[in-house]
């Protein structure tokens, strides 16, 4: 059954909240004291998603050119989200979806390719249910391709809970029609050029859900376990307030820090782990406080609710201009020189295919300033010493 993205429910234990809840399994139940918001990236996201089902259900035939021009134009007069930028990254994405599907096709001439498809995996979680984007269902292969049109981190589909409850779910729902062997799981992340892909068995995934999940799922719903603080909850309703995150956090700051000439490199890259777990902590205590205090006049002890600094501004800027002029001011006085746009607002304005073919050659990406990151980031690694004489011999004697 297809569902419409401004329509889906969402489930008391997600599969987009898996990550967290089969790690700190009484979350769900703290979480249940807090609103759920949403932001404008989820609303930018699920209009990425609309545009990018439209387009789809076109290339597959499932609607025909008059429906697809007709919705397609709703869309871009009456979807704020809507940009050219946009429908470039969703095309990258679409793309996919059809090399896929193709793919699967010249094997299996009659696969099936799903779009919104809602899965229920409540036989291993209760009330579990979510909604894939695409299934593509041949050749002894159920594949789920889903759409991540964020940009802050990399989305990896190895060993990702999300995608393997929804592979679950299609599985138990096709399974019985069509002998599929193994499950393939595909994220599209186009802003982050990312493209990754995990495969398992059919029994593999269901030895995975019998005997990780489901118990895990069990003890979330009911609301037992222990809390666990980690990354995963970064994307808890509960985190700014969590006790057991607190706990976990403070203990990290009272780490033993002695004069830095004595901690060793192994003792300061654990230090530089912490320190970013910490700072995520500080920033949604703040902003949780910060709300709080304004909203709903909460007060904390030693803390008080000011008005912050701001900077000046004219009311009309029309008006500033006419009367300035008309003072005896001439233009070169009074404006900024014209400039051109910014790398990313000139993409976005006459859209990414263009800007790549009119622009090309004019445009570079400069070595970025060296960073410290986790091993597990993707970039390569540099070598500081080699990177230092490089740049030294760069520089101007005037420089030196």
């Amino acid at each position: 059954m297809s569902v419409a993205h401004a329509d889906r429910d969402h489930a008391k234990l997600s599969a987009s909240g898996s990550s967290r809840w089969l790690k700190c399994t009484p979350s769900v139940q703290l979480e249940e004291e807090f609103e759920e918001t949403t932001s404008v990236f989820a609303e930018e996201g699920t209009a990425a998603h609309e545009l990018s089902e439209l387009f789809l259900q076109l290339h597959f035939e499932q609607i025909n050119k008059r429906t697809f021009t007709r919705r397609y134009n709703k869309f871009k007069k009456e979807n704020g989200y809507y940009s050219e930028g946009m429908e470039e990254y969703v095309k990258t994405y679409v793309e996919v979806v059809v090399e896929r599907a193709n793919e699967t096709f010249a094997t299996s001439p009659d696969a099936q390719v799903l779009l919104e498809q809602q899965l229920d995996f409540s036989q291993w979680v209760p009330e579990g249910f979510g909604t894939g984007d695409v299934l593509i269902i041949g050749d002894g292969t159920l594949e789920v391709v889903d759409l991540k049109y964020g940009k802050g981190v990399p989305v990896s589909a190895e060993g990702n809970s999300q995608m393997r409850l929804y592979a679950l779910g299609a599985l138990d729902q096709y399974g019985f029609l069509y002998d599929i062997e193994k499950v393939r799981m595909t994220i599209v992340q186009p802003r982050l050029d990312n493209l990754s892909t995990d495969e398992v068995s059919s029994d593999d995934l269901l030895r995975w859900a019998e005997e990780e999940v489901k118990p895990k799922a069990l003890m979330a719903w009911n609301g037992d376990g222990e809390f666990v603080a980690g990354d995963h909850c970064r994307f808890c309703r509960a985190k700014a307030v969590c006790k057991a995150r607190a706990d976990h956090n403070l203990k990290m700051a009272m780490y033993d820090f002695r004069s830095p000439d004595l901690l060793t490199h192994e003792e300061i890259g654990q230090i530089l782990h912490k320190a970013e777990e910490l700072k995520r902590w500080a920033k949604d205590v703040q902003d949780y406080a910060l709300v709080q205090a304004e909203e709903h006049g909460a007060k904390f002890s030693g803390w008080k609710l000011v008005e912050g600094r701001s900077n000046r501004k004219y009311t009309d800027e029309k008006a500033v201009k006419d009367r300035l002029l008309s003072s005896g001011y001439v233009e070169d006085e009074i404006f900024k020189p014209r400039e051109v746009l910014g790398i990313s607002a000139m993409e976005k304005t006459i859209g990414k295919k263009k800007f790549a073919e009119l622009l090309e050659g004019l445009v570079i990406k400069p070595s970025g300033k060296p960073t410290l990151v986790p091993e597990s980031d993707k970039r390569p690694e540099l070598n500081s010493i080699d990177s230092a004489i490089e740049d030294f011999s760069r520089r101007e004697p005037w420089e030196i």
